[in-house]
């Protein structure tokens, strides 16, 4: 079975890592740097929030996610 990571859920959902930051207000520099492990998100309350909305997952299941790194998966 696939680890599931926020790359493969933003992919299942067909949406780039610019959808992801332009929602976000952030650079897609940034999401890149999370899907790598490079960074770890440092969102506020509603960027989570819509971050969660977006890749249609729980908060509980992002912060799952979010500690597992795709490693350029």
């Amino acid at each position: 079975m696939q680890k599931l990571t926020m790359k493969l859920l933003r992919e299942k959902l067909n949406l780039s890592q610019r959808q992801i930051a332009d929602r976000l207000n952030i650079t897609d520099q940034t999401v890149s740097n999370w899907e790598t492990g490079t960074t770890h998100p440092r969102l506020t309350p509603k960027q989570t929030l819509e971050l969660c909305k977006l890749l249609q997952v729980s908060l509980e299941r992002l912060v799952e996610v979010l500690e597992e790194p795709s490693m350029n998966n």
